[in-house]
């Protein structure tokens, strides 16, 4: 039986101790890499650490003193308010609404106060403590993404639309593409934005979108007469088959003929006369959806929340000057403790 097994020749060990032996340098080459990466990090860290140390009453005293400083300012800074409102706009009323959101900030960038007390009907005093307005995508839920996501595949030709995937088209939207927007206003002053409403809502009608709910109106109106003409030409067909059936239930063989020689049987006339009640239920459900849009989508928008009464104190870390001063000092130490090492080894370079 030993004679059967394969004998390994001395070359063919000879290439195996080699090719263990590549694998082997090839770990240890890799292990040493990753070994000097995490030194070198170590050695930053610990150089980075010993100027931190060397210069500590420098640092503290600086930063303390930046600290004070934030701090300060932050006291002395008028409290910014913020509220918002929720508004639906219709008839693509949306447009006016954006563009006018950027001409409000654009007079109070213009410190044009005349103009802002003309249009929201506020004083004068109160239109020069507005800051800004903001305009953004109302809350909307995952429903509300892939009703978007259908309507914009609806106006795509097929193959286009297979390669818009929905990661994409969220990614991509405008903020004209939602129904709901969000209004922030920011002010100085805490009860000012009760009084802005009356403004802002005139700001959804303009010409195109009064010419679209008159197209509206108009459709409908066409529409309501037409399904009108339907009923009263349904209505006068069930009178005709109650006529044929009340002549067939005085008929003794269960069959009536007309003076123009046309026959019914009743069986059939029992048919056509469900079919009948059944359009006209139709039309009459196609009736009530005319007058229930025209009742939904009588103005120009819908405000789903108002502003509040008193804003709430709006605050972010931008102007936390007691620890943005602090850090940004740090920085600029760190900046300047380096660019002095480095002028000093450019000197010193043979």
């Amino acid at each position: 039986m030993s004679k059967n097994l394969p004998e390994h020749t001395p070359s063919e060990e000879i290439d195996l101790i080699q090719i263990f032996n590549m694998i082997g340098g090839l770990f240890s080459r890799l292990y040493n890499f990753i070994k000097s990466i995490f030194k070198s990090i170590f050695s930053i860290f610990i150089y980075a650490l010993r100027a931190i140390i060397v210069n500590f009453k420098i640092i503290a005293i600086v930063v303390v003193i930046s600290g004070v400083i934030g701090f300060a300012l932050e006291k002395t800074r008028p409290d910014v308010y913020t509220s918002q409102m929720l508004v639906k706009p219709y008839f693509d009323s949306k447009f006016q609404l954006v563009t006018n959101i950027n001409y409000y900030n654009a007079l109070i960038g213009e410190r044009d106060h005349k103009q802002l007390t003309e249009i929201f009907g506020i004083k004068g005093e109160d239109a020069e403590k507005l800051i800004k307005f903001e305009i953004h995508p109302g809350p909307e839920n995952e429903n509300d993404q892939i009703k978007q996501y259908d309507t914009f595949l609806k106006g795509l030709d097929s193959i286009r639309a297979q390669e818009v995937e929905f990661e994409e088209f969220l990614e991509n939207r405008s903020i004209y593409s939602g129904d709901i927007f969000e209004i922030n206003v920011q002010s100085f002053k805490k009860d000012i934005f009760r009084s802005l409403e009356d403004g802002l809502n005139s700001t959804f009608t303009n010409t195109y979108s009064i010419k679209k709910m008159e197209k509206r109106d108009s459709l409908i109106a066409i529409k309501k007469q037409r399904i009108l003409s339907s009923i009263r030409v349904v209505d006068s067909l069930k009178q005709v088959y109650v006529n044929v059936m009340e002549e067939e239930s005085k008929s003794k063989d269960g069959s009536y003929t007309t003076r123009d020689g046309l026959s019914f049987i009743q069986e059939k006339t029992n048919t056509r006369e469900y079919d009948l009640l059944q359009e006209e239920i139709k039309l009459r459900r196609e009736l009530s959806e005319l007058e229930s849009q025209k009742v939904e989508e009588d103005v120009f928008f819908d405000t789903l929340s108002s502003f509040q009464d008193v804003g709430a104190k709006y605050t972010t870390i931008w102007e936390r000057y007691s620890l943005i001063f602090p850090l940004l000092a740090f920085l600029v130490m760190c900046i300047i403790y380096q660019s002095v090492k480095i002028i000093k080894y450019v000197n010193s370079y043979e």
